[in-house]
């Protein structure tokens, strides 16, 4: 039995930054370092962490059934044939929307917690009752960003209500960054964003045109040693994750004219 089982929220506030593919990769990258890993889908209204792991095709069971007691955890949880310490619990029926409350989750979250080291959550977009439900089992959170600032926006307000509901540490991964769109200041730069957030930076992911490819796939960058810098990036920020000091390279020390747009975007108090 795993016991101080790490509990993480991946969570970003806006859709389509990268969550699911970073707690894909994550999940992975953690097991292949050691750890016992589930990640868990909880996005019941567009579940993709199925397709992403290449393990759609293998979904029996799901949380729905451990919470209605048709299956036991056992049943449910899908182990990566390649990874095997590394298994999904795939999200339920979109219909469980209609009843799916905070216990429900902390329950199956209680009963991970009994079998891994970590527990990933994947944490659906946006701060409504999915987002609620997904935080309220949550012990620590990764908020997850692109250097644009609608993403940075929408992180600002789910850092605020992370910090609400006590969850912590809180720590940063800055994802898709093109260092030579920073260097132009035709993007936010790593600076900005951290400091207009103020998290610790876990880690950031360079623009890499295999995460699509590896997306489309279904083989997580991290599964089979691919040499690509994203791959790289996920594998360091696992290794951080787990207190190894690796140094994150900040791929531009140049500032951005586009973090005052950003604050007076912030004082206009629209959210």
């Amino acid at each position: 039995m795993a016991t101080n089982t790490r509990i993480i929220l991946i969570c970003s506030g806006k859709g389509g930054v990268g969550k699911t593919t970073l707690t894909a990769n994550l999940g992975i990258a953690l097991a292949k370092q050691g750890v016992t890993t589930a990640v868990l889908d909880a996005d019941f209204g567009l579940r993709n962490l199925d397709l992403l792991l290449g393990l759609e095709n293998r979904i029996i069971y799901t949380a729905q059934e451990v919470l209605e007691e048709s299956c036991r955890l056992e049943q449910a949880l899908v182990k990566h044939k390649q990874e095997p310490n590394l298994a999904l619990l795939p999200a339920g029926n979109p219909r469980m929307l209609d009843w799916l409350k905070p216990d429900d989750m902390k329950r199956i979250v209680a009963l991970l917690s009994e079998q891994f080291d970590y527990v990933l959550i994947d944490c659906p977009a946006g701060v409504e009752d999915g987002f609620k439900n997904a935080v309220s089992a949550a012990k620590e959170a990764i908020v997850v960003t692109n250097p644009e600032v609608s993403a940075v926006r929408d992180a600002d307000r789910v850092i605020g209500l992370l910090n609400a509901h006590g969850v912590k540490p809180t720590q940063l991964v800055l994802n898709r960054v093109r260092p030579k769109m920073i260097a132009s200041q035709e993007m936010l730069s790593v600076e900005d964003v951290t400091d207009i957030l103020a998290l610790p930076l876990l880690g950031l992911v360079l623009e890499d045109e295999q995460v699509i490819v590896s997306t489309n796939r279904g083989e997580p960058l991290t599964l089979n040693g691919v040499k690509s810098p994203a791959a790289r990036c996920y594998t360091n920020i696992a290794s951080r994750l787990r207190g190894e000091d690796i140094p994150i390279i900040d791929p531009s020390k140049e500032g951005s004219g586009l973090k005052d747009k950003f604050k007076r975007l912030m004082q206009t108090k629209i959210f």
